[in-house]
């Protein structure tokens, strides 16, 4: 109970020091360091990532969700496909999905002409996607739990002739 519990709390903020998760999951600090060490052996932990309001920088990006028809293969289903598409390095997520698609791709791009170019040179084509349907995300409200905050307006300066 106490390693979901740390896990849980390693979720919300991986910044937090092994003192404070022993506070918080009711654990010593010699746990708390064993137990992280054998989440990530065990691959429960896959890796530790800020998120990062990129609209607030200067950096220009698009997000884009693309719902993709595939073909199952006999014996392996969607994951040789799914495989293959989360090799690209423009793919942040890959997930089998249930109704109308079979996969969700997540990908990022500088710009909308590089993400349809990804889209229409590197995903379609592929021998087992049979469509694809491509969504830009607009803005985000809230990722992993978080909610991205409304950037000030900038005041106005009126100048009058």
């Amino acid at each position: 109970m106490a390693n979901m519990k740390l896990l849980q709390l390693l979720e919300s903020d991986c910044t937090l020091t092994p003192e404070q998760l022993a506070s918080m999951a009711g654990m010593t600090v010699e746990e708390v360091k064993a137990a992280v060490k054998e989440f990530e052996a065990e691959k429960l932990i896959l890796g530790y990532q800020a998120v990062v309001d990129w609209d607030r920088t200067q950096r220009e990006n698009v997000t884009a969700l693309i719902e993709v028809k595939v073909t199952p293969q006999r014996g392996e289903g969607f994951d040789r496909i799914a495989e293959r598409i989360y090799q690209y390095d423009e793919v942040e997520s890959v997930y089998l999905m249930s109704g109308a698609f079979d996969l969700t791709v997540i990908i990022s791009g500088r710009t909308l002409k590089e993400v349809a170019q990804f889209v229409g040179d590197k995903l379609a084509p592929l021998e087992d996607v049979t469509g694809t349907a491509t969504h830009f995300i607009l803005h985000k409200y809230k990722e992993n739990h978080l909610i991205f905050e409304k950037r000030e307006e900038q005041e106005k300066e009126w100048i009058f002739t």
